[in-house]
């Protein structure tokens, strides 16, 4: 599974963007799909995450009310809508591509990564 991340860039707090993320090769086996983020010198967080088929998402509590993932499954494309932006969103993105059909908020489960995208929140 080939994944890539774009949409990212620099926005005043308050503001929206939309990531996504396209997947290619194997898509058929992904059970989970996943944002996570990650700034210098901390571990990479958990952002969120969809059932690739039926779509049942999970949040961090952090972000919950403020971001939406969603998927297309005929684009094979996977989306974070990121509202009401704070500085303390900034980070690079990554999406994530889970086959093994559990816990999706862990990092650990995710397999397949694609590079990331910056988003920069200014105050």
């Amino acid at each position: 599974v080939q994944l890539q991340a774009s949409g990212g860039g620099l926005v005043q707090a308050g503001s929206s963007l939309r990531l996504s993320c396209a997947a290619s090769g194997r898509t058929g086996s992904i059970v989970y799909m996943g944002w996570f983020r990650q700034v210098p010198g901390k571990e990479r967080e958990f952002v969120a995450a969809i059932t690739w088929t039926i779509g049942t998402t999970y949040y961090a509590d952090s972000v919950k009310g403020r971001l939406t993932i969603s998927r297309d499954n005929a684009k094979n494309t996977l989306y974070l809508q990121m509202n009401s932006l704070k500085p303390e969103d900034t980070a690079v993105y990554h999406c994530a591509a889970n086959r093994a059909g559990r816990e999706p908020t862990r990092s650990y489960m995710y397999a397949y990564w694609g590079l990331g995208t910056q988003v920069t929140v200014s105050s």
